[in-house]
């Protein structure tokens, strides 16, 4: 077995988990057993987290001492603001200033003498972790705007907080709602990339803000991260050309161009997320510009039935519909991927933990391919 080479790991079972399940084939997802559809129409991104942390749905009363625990934590140290401030005024990538901030939360950790092994301190570590994020990345928003970061709102969940916080304003139902729902879609998704990268960090028990910090850099790729900037870029140069969105589509497909947000390394048929995002665009579309829906639909239908390609099991992923929804929001596009990263920190926390409980350093083997028997040649007869 040790002998059988697997790029990527690809196919590789290498851990057990309770926290989410997909079947590509049948475009389920589950967390902790419920139907994604059920958790992002029912709950809140708080329930969800919650859930993922502890195992089951929170009663009431658990819902409001998680819900004022994370608001608690909110408030991010006057050295994460000035560090935001000057990496906005080096022109820094957002997920970059992500990485710093998450990795200098712990400065302020009021729990670091805590051991390694103590899973009920890194839970609250993980707290401080998911509650903070928001508070940083719109305080990086707002400096890049030339503008004051705004402190949270007392009242309000995460979700609507951070639309707050990077506007200044509260936002409408629909909006908070919206967003709310596309943080619970993208909280957790088994054992991807940035997820790997956390648990990996975890199994040598180092702490959570490495291990978080860990996830950040892997999601910052453009193959795991990125993909719904990417098409919303392309709908910009749709909306900007002098073609109709349907004559666009069918002469970048005669031209063999790619269009981003299609197909997944899991799912052969249309992510169950994207369905659910789909629905959120087209009730942004009927209370305000109805353009973004009308293109990502067209496009679709084009590629998936049109063109055969659901057929090849090659359908509309998550980001195909998160970008418009993320625009329609109000939200800088180079943002999408640092609120992927906000969404799921809750999971990467989750899958340290769970990890830690019967922790094994992982440590996987390669196969050497270099040279044998190498004579050493002294530095001065080289």
């Amino acid at each position: 077995m040790a002998d059988d080479l697997k790029k990527g790991l690809e196919g590789v079972l290498v851990a057990e988990s309770g926290l989410s399940s997909i079947d590509g084939d049948e475009g389920r997802l589950i967390y902790r057993g419920y139907p994604i559809e059920d958790l992002a129409r029912g709950a809140s991104y708080e329930e969800v987290v919650y859930l993922l942390w502890h195992g089951d749905l929170p009663t009431a009363d658990e819902l409001e001492e998680f819900t004022a625990a994370l608001e608690e934590e909110r408030a991010v140290s006057e050295d994460v603001l000035a560090m935001m401030e000057r990496l906005a005024a080096a022109d820094e990538q957002p997920m970059a200033a992500l990485r710093t901030a998450v990795s200098m939360f712990s400065a302020t950790e009021p729990e670091d003498d805590a051991e390694p092994a103590d899973l009920e301190a890194t839970l609250r570590k993980g707290r401080r972790i998911t509650a903070k994020i928001p508070t940083a990345l719109a305080a990086f928003e707002r400096y890049r705007l030339g503008e004051e970061p705004v402190d949270p709102h007392p009242d309000l969940g995460l979700a609507a907080n951070f639309l707050y916080m990077l506007t200044g304003e509260e936002p409408s139902d629909i909006h908070a709602e919206t967003f709310d729902q596309a943080l619970i879609l993208h909280a957790d998704h088994g054992l991807n990339a940035s997820t790997f990268t956390s648990m990996v960090i975890g199994s040598t028990m180092a702490d959570i803000y490495s291990a978080v910090t860990g996830g950040v850099s892997a999601l910052s790729g453009p193959l795991h991260g990125g993909a719904n900037q990417d098409v919303m870029e392309v709908l910009f140069e749709i909306d900007e050309s002098d073609l109709d969105h349907r004559e666009w589509v069918e002469q970048a497909n005669e031209e063999g161009r790619r269009i981003p947000g299609f197909g997944h390394r899991v799912y052969n048929v249309k992510d169950p997320r994207a369905k659910i995002l789909q629905e959120r665009s087209k009730e942004l579309a009927e209370n305000g510009e109805d353009k973004w829906y009308n293109y990502t639909t067209t496009i679709e239908q084009y590629l998936s039935e049109d063109q055969g390609l659901a057929e090849k099991g090659i359908a509309p992923n998550v980001d195909f519909y998160s970008g418009s929804v993320y625009y329609q929001l109000g939200i800088p596009i180079d943002m999408y991927t640092p609120i992927f990263a906000m969404s799921r920190a809750g999971g990467w926390v989750g899958h340290v933990l769970e990890y830690q409980e019967d922790n094994r350093l992982i440590r996987p083997l390669s196969r050497y391919t270099g040279p044998e028997d190498q004579e050493f040649v002294p530095l001065e007869d080289r």
